[in-house]
């Protein structure tokens, strides 16, 4: 699989990310169950065993004590793949999470979407720009993550980030809430993805473009038809994956992305 630059790492165009893991399902509550209940270490390690035998190297994962503990657990066995750590809102402190995701190995760090729109929305820059300087000071690549376009035109302008983790959707506002709150009502509407790619190629860091499933409500071909129109050569993208669902479902996605980036 063909690689892109992020920062100092080099990473696969297609990753494999850790919603699912989490039980963060974007449908219902009973789907979040389901996915929590079926996603063992077991489970995981096989989903990224598989992953790494299709040429991903890199697994997007929440900067929690199930996600670190379950990873120090793989690279002591046989894994290789490197993480890319999202930091966790309900952690108290920003900087202690940051310093954990580091010490456990994290090749790059970035800023939660809900967190970023959040400390945006109540104008507490100085509180990302420490986070920013904090990842950069430990030499790991930094990047902020963002449902609304505006919060990437802003650190486009404001910050100096290795990438940037592009929201197709932004399905719940998060000006007054960091953190997803499940069960909660969410919209996936397609004029918000419009929004997101429209503004991509202003970023002058390289993008990571994600949710482009919209939580399982688009045919994987469709979405990877329309990610390979707007994917910028130096870009990757971040997919979710429920192996309970369909064993090959990693497999299908792989070949149906290469395919679309062939058209």
């Amino acid at each position: 699989m063909k690689t892109v630059q992020l920062g100092n790492v080099t990473v696969s165009r297609l990753i494999l990310g850790g919603n699912p893991f989490s039980g963060f399902s974007h449908q219902n509550p009973d789907r979040d169950r389901e996915m929590v209940e079926w996603y063992t270490t077991a489970h995981i390690t096989e989903t990224m065993q598989q992953a790494e035998s299709l040429g991903i190297n890199t697994f997007l994962g929440r900067a929690d004590k199930h996600i670190r503990r379950t990873l120090q657990e793989y690279w002591y066995g046989s894994g290789k793949i490197q993480w890319f750590a999202q930091t966790a809102p309900e952690f108290s402190s920003l900087a202690g999470n940051v310093a954990g995701a580091i010490d456990t190995g994290a090749k790059a760090v970035y800023l939660h979407g809900g967190q970023m729109d959040f400390l945006f929305a109540q104008k507490q820059f100085d509180v990302i720009k420490d986070f920013v300087k904090q990842v950069k000071d430990h030499g790991v690549a930094v990047g902020v993550a963002g449902h609304n376009p505006d919060v990437h035109i802003w650190a486009n302008e404001n910050l100096d980030v290795d990438f940037h983790m592009c929201s197709y959707y932004n399905p719940t506002p998060r000006d007054k809430n960091a953190e997803h709150v499940h069960g909660a009502t969410e919209v996936f509407d397609d004029g918000d993805r419009a929004a997101m790619v429209d503004i991509i190629p202003q970023l002058r860091a390289p993008a990571i473009h994600y949710k482009i499933f919209a939580a399982g409500r688009k045919y994987p071909r469709d979405a990877f038809t329309f990610v390979a129109q707007h994917l910028r050569p130096q870009d990757a993208v971040c997919i979710g994956v429920f192996l309970k669902d369909k064993a090959n479902m990693l497999a299908e996605d792989v070949a149906l992305f290469q395919e679309a980036l062939r058209q």
